[in-house]
């Protein structure tokens, strides 16, 4: 497919609009912030959120029209031309219902909580069947849609660390602006809205949803929520991962290859060799994930 699009078919954010909707008292937010470019959402929330903490308070929100250094796992960019795509960071300092910081080993899940809140978003706004790829990426039959990077921030006084985490999205790019063959938009997958105000203002909402159902039980991926069923269980159904036979590549120039059968307690992929023997694969050791063809 060819198409082309001009910058004034991609209207900008609205940020009243948007703060009308989201930040309280009337939205879930405490503060939403748009500027027209930056370097990366997620090093400017996260700088902040080291420098003021007091000003950055939990689900803080940060987007973008354009970013120039937009960080994927890895260190690998993400560029897009400007109102293109969403840009959005949010600043979490999770707790319990009691106010009791979330064990740190939890915070694992939170990309893949933000990750399946965008997939199920998209679904359900623009009728584009979304799906997960382990560890971080919303999917479109097999082409990359959307990523998704969680990032510590340290807390100089001895309070637990902050997670920021980021979501990029294509939305109106064509083939000719997809910075890789293997990547399509919302655009190109024929989505029923590419207002990027809707799109945005749902996945927020979506993923505050999610995060409080975590926090309230205490960061225990396999704890049943409200409806019933636990984020494990949420994010198992959604992932194209499970069941495939994959390859992973591993830092050195390693690899484990298997099938993934599972998710563990932290949100490894657990990956079953030809042997037999089960292999924990932890997200920051992969390099690349890849299905094995047959």
């Amino acid at each position: 497919m060819h198409l082309r699009y001009s910058s004034m078919e991609r209207p900008g954010l609205d940020q009243e609009r948007l703060r009308t909707a989201l930040v309280a008292p009337q939205g879930p937010l405490p503060r939403l912030d748009v500027v027209a470019e930056t370097g990366s959402t997620n090093t400017d929330l996260a700088d902040e959120a080291r420098l003021r903490p007091a000003d950055v308070p939990d689900l803080s929100v940060l987007t973008a029209e354009m970013q120039t250094a937009g960080k994927g796992r890895l260190g690998r960019t993400w560029i897009a031309p400007p109102r293109s795509s969403l840009f959005v960071s949010v600043l979490l300092r999770p707790v319990n219902a009691a106010g009791r910081p979330l064990p740190t080993q939890s915070y694992g899940w939170l990309s893949l909580l933000a990750a399946l809140a965008l997939s199920e978003s998209v679904a359900r706004r623009t009728g584009v069947e979304a799906r997960l790829k382990w560890p971080n990426d919303v999917m479109v039959d097999g082409r990359k849609l959307a990523g998704v990077l969680a990032q510590l921030v340290m807390d100089s006084s001895g309070a637990p660390p902050a997670v920021v985490v980021g979501a990029g999205m294509n939305v109106s790019l064509t083939d000719e602006d997809l910075p890789v063959p293997t990547a399509t938009s919302l655009l190109m997958e024929y989505a029923s809205t590419t207002d990027r105000n809707i799109l945005l203002e749902d996945y927020l909402r979506e993923l505050t949803g999610k995060y409080r159902e975590f926090c309230a039980v205490d960061g225990d991926a396999s704890a049943a929520w409200a409806d019933g069923t636990s984020l494990l269980e949420k994010i198992t159904s959604r992932m194209v991962t499970l069941g495939q036979e994959v390859r992973a590549e591993l830092p050195g120039g390693k690899t484990l290859t298997g099938r993934a059968v599972a998710l563990d307690a932290y949100g490894s992929l657990v990956l079953v060799d030809e042997l037999g023997d089960r292999h924990a694969v932890v997200a920051g050791d992969v390099v690349h994930l890849r299905a094995v063809q047959a």
